[in-house]
């Protein structure tokens, strides 16, 4: 039978997956999740980094900084104090123990909430041995950096929110990473005030951006390597590429733009970016927002009730209300036109026909400018497309294709080749 643990005002309900505080269902990441109840159900000894390992990441190799980092974001679920430690305790070189007093409860029968779409574990839903380390920017901003798989090292830049654990379980993310890490080196990094990484950010601009994609590729010691682009991401990898075409050997760039909404000298978008912005400062991570619904039906239009609550939960993990403005209003305001010309790497971009966040035509400006791209029309209306849809397969074959071609300019493709305006 489930058991609940009830310490302070709050209670960890582990038949539901659930971190209460009264009747209010608060946000937590399924491995912290898993963290803390490990530590309650082990509270009578001192928990080593060993015991950790073997208990929450299944005897994979993790950094001592990514531990420390989970143990945080643990303690700041609960509302524990680093420095008084009230209910986790770091014990000197020893490991970690849950004091404080905590009563059990059976519970029977679980009921559907929040937080069971994240917290569902199966093989198809795990990452594929991801490992996760930090690099420091120059400006002093941990970013939290993730690789698996293994092969030819393809690294995807953040795009929106982000995060490296939980959107290996997302319904409408995770199958694509998990495609990508079955046959190349992923590497994925949460972008400044996005997840694992730093959350308290001073500068959030696109500047950054291009100089965070530089730390980590420095970081990982890559050389050469693929970029992938999606959605804002496509923008920064651009830039990289435009920059660095030495070490970029090829680029994939989907649903992406080069001018933001501030820059189309279109009303509807303008306007589209202000409803967007006034949506994330009255509905943020409300499953029960009717702003919320709007937003989730942009992105992706056919998503069901149990997508929007999937949406609004990860909102929620991945970054404050806050934060998501600033990135957004940065985005807004990109102009890589002049750009793309210079790019030389071979470039393959896709875009979903009816895309209501970034539309067509972004795609096709991006594709029609940089010297010989790839354009993949994909028939979808979801901003990227997803497993059921028509065009998923399509997406999946497009880039299989693509990554495994030594030259892309000789080889025939079925894709629209659009010439330069």
């Amino acid at each position: 039978m489930p058991v609940a643990f009830d310490f302070g005002d709050m209670v960890l309900d582990a038949g539901r997956r659930e971190l209460r505080s009264g009747l209010t269902v608060l946000p937590i990441e399924p491995q912290v999740f898993d963290i803390l109840e490990f530590l309650i159900r082990n509270r009578d000894r001192v928990v080593s980094k060993d015991d950790l390992l073997a208990a929450v990441w299944d005897g994979r190799i993790v950094s001592d900084s990514a531990i420390a980092a989970r143990i945080n974001a643990a303690r700041r679920a609960i509302g524990d104090n680093g420095e008084q430690q009230r209910w986790i305790r770091t014990i000197p070189r020893k490991g970690f123990r849950f004091v404080g007093d905590v009563r059990e409860e059976r519970v029977s029968g679980t009921l559907p909430s929040l937080a069971e779409p994240a917290a569902k574990k199966a093989p198809d839903t795990a990452p594929r041995g991801q490992e996760i380390t930090f690099c420091r920017t120059k400006d002093g901003v941990n970013l939290a950096v993730g690789c698996a798989g293994e092969g030819v090292p393809l690294v995807s830049i953040p795009t929106w929110i982000s995060h490296l654990e939980y959107e290996w379980q997302s319904p409408t993310r995770g199958p694509l990473w998990r495609f990508l890490a079955d046959r190349y080196r992923l590497a994925r990094y949460d972008g400044r005030g996005l997840g694992l990484s730093d959350r308290n950010v001073a500068d959030i601009s696109f500047a950054t951006f291009e100089r965070d994609l530089e730390t980590v590729v420095n970081a990982l010691g890559l050389r050469r390597y693929t970029l992938l682009g999606i959605s804002q991401g496509a923008a920064t990898a651009i830039a990289h590429a435009a920059r660095h075409p030495e070490r970029v050997s090829k680029m994939i760039l989907h649903g992406g733009f080069a001018l933001g909404r501030n820059k189309r000298a279109s009303e509807r978008d303008a306007e589209l970016g202000k409803a967007f912005l006034t949506i994330m400062r009255e509905g943020w991570g409300d499953e029960d927002s009717a702003l919320l619904r709007i937003f989730s039906s942009a992105w992706l239009p056919g998503a069901s009730p149990e997508q929007v609550k999937w949406f609004a939960h990860f909102q929620r993990i991945s970054t404050s209300a806050e934060t998501a403005i600033r990135l957004r209003s940065a985005c807004d305001d990109i102009d890589l036109v002049d750009l793309l010309p210079k790019v030389s790497t071979p470039t393959l971009v896709l875009h979903c026909r009816h895309d209501n966040v970034v539309p067509f035509n972004e795609g096709r400006r991006i594709a029609t400018l940089i010297p010989n791209a790839r354009f993949v029309s994909l028939e979808s209306e979801n901003h990227n497309p997803t497993p059921g849809d028509a065009a998923w397969p399509t997406c999946l074959e497009a880039i299989e294709n693509f990554m495994s071609e030594s030259d892309v300019a000789s080889r025939p493709t079925s894709v629209v080749r659009l010439a330069r305006s």
